[in-house]
């Protein structure tokens, strides 16, 4: 067990809202929503757009450009997020790097004032820059409003010593120091959203976000992925 967080900031990927044939997943959605909804803690969410587009992956555009479009894909996945929790009666705030008619602007204060009231903050646009992952947005949210613990919810149960996905024997890693994270240059999280982590003692949890209550079981203190602090 470790102490209760009691504000958290969720790094979701945009491939967990992903459908079968479809960027979007109303299951997915209503699953991941839900089960924020159901943990009483203060959330903060910063949203990825791998489900419409990957800067980093596209073969047809230039990488600035498709950046640029990731980060407004991130609008559409923040508002498709909002419309689910505003269904199940819950109050959003969506600040956004990138500016839009249907966002608010950055700003750490106000969600930090939102947060304390019980409202749930959606951070799109990245960072606002391109060739800089959500990742690293992540980590500077986190901070920025001063989170007790920064999750990043993914398609592997946290850090391993090995690929899962090729080496049956690959055995997960519990806990390391962002050191040995860095020394090692595990691919499940981006390099520099740790060193800024390390550098602000932001501890961050890596986990598979369909396990059952991983949610819950992360607000009530205990580890349920990698912890990496």
């Amino acid at each position: 067990m470790v102490d209760k967080p009691a504000r958290i900031l969720l790094k979701l990927s945009g491939e967990a809202l992903k459908g079968e044939n479809s960027p979007f997943s109303p299951v997915s959605l209503q699953r991941i929503c839900e089960s924020i909804a159901s943990v009483p803690i203060q959330w903060a969410i910063v949203v990825g757009a791998g489900n419409l587009i990957r800067g980093a992956g596209s073969q047809w555009l230039d990488r600035v450009e498709a950046d640029t479009m990731g980060m407004l894909a991130t609008v559409l996945n923040a508002l498709a997020l909002q419309s689910y929790w505003v269904s199940l009666g819950k109050d959003v705030l969506i600040q956004s790097a990138v500016d839009t008619q249907l966002t608010h602007p950055i700003s750490p204060r106000d969600a930090q004032a939102a947060l304390a009231e019980g409202i749930i903050v959606i951070f799109a646009g990245g960072t606002g820059s391109p060739l800089v992952t959500t990742d690293t947005a992540a980590a500077i949210r986190a901070v920025s409003i001063e989170a007790d613990l920064l999750i990043k919810g993914s398609n592997v149960a946290g850090v391993y010593d090995g690929d899962p996905s090729l080496d049956p024997a690959a055995q997960l890693i519990q806990e390391l120091t962002y050191d040995e994270f860095l020394a090692h240059r595990y691919g499940v999280m981006d390099q520099i959203a740790v060193e800024i982590c390390r550098e602000h003692g932001m501890p961050i949890e890596v986990f598979h976000l369909e396990q059952p209550d991983a949610l819950a079981s992360i607000a009530a203190g205990k580890k349920v992925g990698t912890r990496i602090q």
